[in-house]
């Protein structure tokens, strides 16, 4: 097999428009348009403050050079507002994932694109979709690549290479350029899962790096250092440092075949995906009967990332990066209120006494599942007072591919997100510019509408 790393870029900088199928260019706009909705939300969420004013003592924006914060519209030096934005897009778990790569694959690479659009010549939707659309094959190919448990926080250490890429087919680098580019990205990487161990906003920061290293890693190539080559297949690259089991060679002969932006999954609650199939186990549960009154006990069984993931035991008080991957607290959620929703992590919501003790009564079971990257099925057992055992199983999770939102759903969703976000004011001019995309022609006028500067 030649070089991956190679084979990467070279479907990366040769990807065009005409070349994808409509269904993944409807993809790459559907979530173009989530992941800005997400963002927006972002930043009202818990430590965006502490963030943007973190960010801000790395150096003010200059001329020419500045890029816009989404929601507050902050200007910040490119890869500031780069890390900024990917830190608002994760820190709710809201926003879309490609489930069997265990990748977030839009936080990195949507936040480092929209950055570098406005620090360079106007960048067409035409040309903006099928480099973003190539950038998420990269990245989730790198997961999909992979048949052991995730051992580092892959939305970080893949989503560094797909954003990368991305921004090399905007500015249309050379080969060469490119593979240094890569190698730069390979110095930048990194990302524990102890951060989602302790559940610590420790996570949405370190896809936030990986989208700064991401213009980092172009700086680097534009200015002529030469980087490592060999990326993901030497000795001390990629696949050696981060994983444990993996195989590349059907991804690559995938490339420009498959479109991986078609197999990525909304998020319809803003916690763990991991949480989501109990979730809507508990909404069907709570159908037939099943109510917060009537619960003697909860018991969800699912593959082992489930419990891995989202198994923590509530804890007193709650911080919101815990909860949101907590099902003991989403799942009691969902059966008092119906659904899981942003206004639901926060601080007087997260420690109400009534929700803790419902949760008390929920616990998650590893079922045993040979699939290391398997979400489903999952199945919710409720034994109620008198006796009675409910019963709900999950087999597709809502939002994927095989169960999606509708188109109201989705844009319910947004117009959710903006509000939050204190941004309705751009719901609708986001809307109408996302759907018609590969007509837009400059890019960096949609992060300026995000940011409220521009409508």
């Amino acid at each position: 097999m030649t070089n991956p790393a190679e084979n990467f870029a070279r479907h990366a900088l040769g990807a065009t428009l005409a070349a994808m199928p409509p269904a993944a260019i409807h993809a790459a706009k559907t979530f173009i348009l989530d992941t800005l909705g997400v963002g927006i939300a972002g930043a009202n969420a818990a430590h965006a403050d502490d963030v943007l004013r973190a960010a801000r003592g790395w150096g003010g924006a200059g001329i020419g050079d500045a890029a816009h914060v989404w929601g507050g519209g902050a200007r910040l030096p490119a890869p500031q507002a780069a890390f900024v934005n990917a830190f608002q897009i994760h820190c709710q778990e809201y926003d879309c994932v490609h489930e069997a790569a265990v990748v977030h694959p839009l936080a990195t690479i949507l936040s480092a694109l929209m950055a570098d659009v406005e620090r360079s010549s106007p960048v067409s939707g035409a040309d903006f979709i099928p480099a973003l659309a190539a950038a998420v094959d990269t990245a989730t190919g790198l997961g999909v690549a992979v048949s052991s448990p995730i051992k580092f926080f892959r939305p970080a250490t893949a989503g560094i290479f797909g954003a990368t890429l991305g921004i090399a087919r905007l500015r249309k680098l050379s080969l060469e350029k490119t593979m240094n580019a890569l190698g730069y990205a390979l110095a930048f990487t990194s990302g524990t899962m102890q951060a989602h161990v302790e559940g610590k906003p420790a996570l949405p920061v370190q896809i936030a790096n990986a989208s700064r290293g991401a213009l980092m890693a172009i700086d680097l190539a534009m200015a002529g250092m030469p980087g490592p080559q060999d990326v993901f297949d030497g000795p001390f690259g990629y696949f050696s440092l981060f994983e444990t089991t993996s195989d590349l060679a059907p991804v690559m002969a995938s490339l420009g075949q498959v479109w991986r932006i078609t197999e990525v999954s909304w998020k319809p609650f803003p916690t763990g995906r991991a949480a989501q199939g109990g979730i809507v186990a508990v909404q069907d549960l709570r159908a037939q009967g099943v109510t917060a009154e009537n619960l003697v006990s909860l018991e969800l069984s699912g593959p082992p990332i489930i419990k891995r993931l989202v198994g923590r035991p509530l804890i007193q008080p709650l911080p919101p990066n815990h909860a949101r991957l907590c099902f003991q607290y989403s799942g009691a959620v969902a059966l008092m209120r119906g659904t899981v929703g942003l206004e639901d992590f926060t601080p007087a919501r997260l420690n109400d006494p009534a929700t803790h003790a419902l949760g008390a009564k929920i616990t998650v079971i590893d079922d045993g599942s040979p699939n290391p990257a398997a979400f489903t099925p999952q199945k919710a057992i409720a034994t109620l007072t008198d006796g009675t055992i409910r019963t709900a199983t999950v087999e597709t999770l809502f939002g994927s591919p095989g169960f999606p939102l509708t188109h109201d759903q989705h844009l319910e969703k947004f117009r959710a997100c903006a509000a939050f976000g204190g941004r309705n004011d751009v719901a609708d001019a986001l809307i109408r510019r996302c759907e018609a995309l590969e007509t837009e022609p400059d890019m960096a006028v949609i992060a300026r509408v995000a940011a409220g500067r521009a409508a």
